[in-house]
């Protein structure tokens, strides 16, 4: 059997610690799927007399992180350490350079650096792995890499985000208000204390950013992903949605726009209304789902645990098990000289059906201006829900369903809108995904 694959651990919180874990529970097994042994060599992490649960006396402990690129007794370094920038990223460029395999569960150094590191990655011979860094322990990356590799991908979207969808699917069966069920979710460890990354999207930003890269041979963008979270979600969202049969989840959706002479590269988060038959309408509490949609295969399902110790480690052993293979391949599909400059596609040519939400005054004529805006801008109303006033007798709802048209006619008529006396706070627009 072949010399072990040497490991250097950088980063020994709750993912770290459940990499040694695994290593050590599944160790002859692992070995015999890597046809070598996989042996942690050296670790590093900011506190080394805190009691992790783990026995760390077989491993050199190294002090400054950035001396595991440097050890001559390392073939990998895994970083688990996080952050886009600092420390990680450093640790990254150094271990590349010299050489050395590098692994992580970083989606946000991939997501801001990852076409750079893959540049390096080539220009050194050296493996690139990052499966950890979108959904967890679900093989989407690898999925997407490899065993869709004869698809023409035409779609990506998917529930990317465990926070803000245990929101969400909480807010429909309790029919608590977002602030409520986001302060549940910090107690029961769902989401951090501050869940800005999470409810905002940028988590689900840099999933996506990377999925869109692999599945469309694309130079990885993060600053091209149009953004929105989930803070203006309100209960009675909820329950119009489901009268009208749909639900609302937080997806990332990634397409190329073909319209034009020039392909285009759509890349968005935002709240969506799912249809109750749609595979992602069944996806509750903090479970990741992904699909992809290819011309061969159509639509592939890639659903499971989007975090955690166990699930996230899985991904990581998962990527040293290549390795040690000898499987290295293009981290985002193909060689990165033939990765895509995609443009930005303009969001207006998208064709589909909205839901809008009106917080209006409540007084005669304001549903006509509501109307006339609409018919000014082409937009056809399939359905209309006016909800009464409130208890404090100021303000009502109202919501519609628009048939499919270009997404720029609802824009232009919220625009016809703006600055409207009626309207007591921005509409809310959340797209109906195609089931």
């Amino acid at each position: 059997m072949a010399e072990p694959l040497r490991i250097a651990l950088a980063g020994l919180g709750t993912v770290g610690t459940g990499v040694i874990a695994l290593l050590e529970t599944n160790r002859s097994m692992i070995e015999r799927r890597a046809g070598r042994a996989i042996k942690i060599v050296a670790v590093n992490a900011r506190d080394r007399s805190r009691d992790r649960g783990v026995d760390l006396s077989p491993y050199a402990w190294v002090d400054d992180m950035q001396a595991m690129a440097e050890r001559s007794d390392v073939d990998v370094v895994l970083e688990l350490v996080g952050g886009s920038d600092g420390p990680a990223l450093t640790l990254a460029r150094a271990a590349l350079d010299a050489g050395k395999g590098f692994v992580t569960a970083n989606k946000a150094m991939i997501a801001h650096h990852g076409l750079a590191l893959a540049e390096q990655a080539a220009l050194r011979n050296a493996p690139l792995k990052f499966e950890a860094a979108v959904a967890g322990g679900i093989p989407v990356v690898k999925g997407l890499r490899e065993g869709a590799a004869a698809n023409r991908i035409e779609r990506i979207y998917g529930i990317l985000n465990g926070t803000c969808n245990y929101i969400l699917s909480e807010m429909e069966q309790t029919s608590a208000d977002f602030g409520d069920m986001l302060r549940a979710a910090q107690e029961k460890g769902f989401a951090e204390a501050d869940p800005t990354f999470d409810v905002e999207g940028v988590d689900a930003a840099h999933k996506l950013a990377i999925l869109a890269a692999i599945g469309f041979g694309a130079r990885v963008d993060f600053d091209a992903v149009a953004t929105t979270g989930i803070g203006e979600v309100q209960a009675s969202d909820i329950t119009q949605a489901n009268v009208l049969g749909y639900v609302i989840r937080l997806v990332g959706i990634a397409s190329l726009d073909e319209s034009d002479d020039e392909a285009r590269l759509l890349q968005r988060v935002r709240p969506c209304l799912v249809p109750r038959g749609h595979p992602l309408a069944a996806v509750t509490g903090p479970t990741n789902a992904v699909v992809a949609e290819g011309n061969f295969s159509g639509r592939l399902l890639f659903q499971g645990a989007g975090a955690g110790a166990g699930p996230t480690a899985s991904a990581v052993v998962a990527d040293l098990i290549d390795i040690a293979r000898g499987d290295s391949g293009a981290p985002f599909s193909v060689p990165v000289e033939e990765l895509e400059p995609f443009a930005p596609a303009d969001p207006g040519n998208r064709v589909g059906r909205d839901y809008i939400r009106f917080t209006v005054t409540d007084r005669p004529g304001v549903l006509a201006e509501i109307t006339a805006a609409m018919r000014d801008a082409e937009v056809s109303i399939e359905s209309l829900i006016q909800r009464g006033r409130d208890d404090e007798g100021g303000e009502v709802l109202v919501a519609m369903v628009t048939h499919e048209g270009p997404e720029r006619c609802v824009t232009k008529a919220l625009e016809l809108l703006e600055g409207s006396p009626s309207l007591t706070a921005p509409p809310l627009v959340m797209p109906i995904l195609g089931a």
